[in-house]
């Protein structure tokens, strides 16, 4: 996970309810930061340029919980996130986009066997370490190595959006969704969408 490669984000990220990872719910501010990743081995996060924001100083790159939901997927999946943050941003939502949920996320049809298959792990990260990235709420960074706290299996992803209640979309073409999340005017954010 590389928040920091993705300038995608709406300047408006806000609250979408209650968070859990693996049966936990996270929303204090006292947590800590999350990182997620396909490779339950890493002992020790090294700054690093993502490879695509080439011109970002080496950083260490996390997420609070917050805003963790939009990793809820393989790592080079492209997805689109969008979120009501109060009564009416959520009465545009349901007339936008026709949920009664809070928080929409989707993907394309070709990536809903490997969100089935994909084991995906986060990483707890000590949120001293870090500062804000100003750029995109809810995303932090460190110029330093960084030790994981602990690690875990996600688990089920599918799930993982139930019990979240955010309504996860499998749809034909992703841009279609993503021009309507834009034009919204509504807090969003998007991962892998180039």
């Amino acid at each position: 996970m590389d928040p920091g490669d993705d300038p995608l984000v709406g300047s408006h990220a806000g609250a979408h309810g209650r968070v859990v990872v693996s049966g936990v719910v996270l929303t204090d501010e006292h947590e800590p930061l999350l990182h997620f990743s396909e490779d339950p081995s890493i002992t020790r996060f090294a700054p690093h340029v993502p490879p695509t924001n080439p011109t970002h100083e080496p950083a260490v790159w996390a997420i609070d919980a917050e805003h963790a939901p939009v990793y809820w997927f393989p790592r080079e999946c492209p997805r689109g996130s969008v979120w009501a943050s109060d009564d009416a941003q959520q009465a545009i939502l349901h007339e936008r986009f026709l949920t009664t949920a809070s928080r929409v996320h989707a993907t394309e049809l070709a990536w809903l066997d490997r969100m089935r298959t994909v084991e995906l792990y986060v990483y707890e990260l000590d949120r001293e370490a870090f500062e804000e990235w100003p750029p995109a709420e809810g995303q932090w960074i460190s110029r330093d190595v960084v030790e994981p706290l602990a690690v875990r299996p996600l688990g089920d992803l599918l799930d993982l959006h139930v019990q979240s209640a955010i309504e996860l979309r499998f749809v034909p073409d992703l841009s279609t969704f993503w021009g309507e999340v834009v034009a919204s005017g509504l807090p969003f954010s998007g991962v892998r969408l180039r």
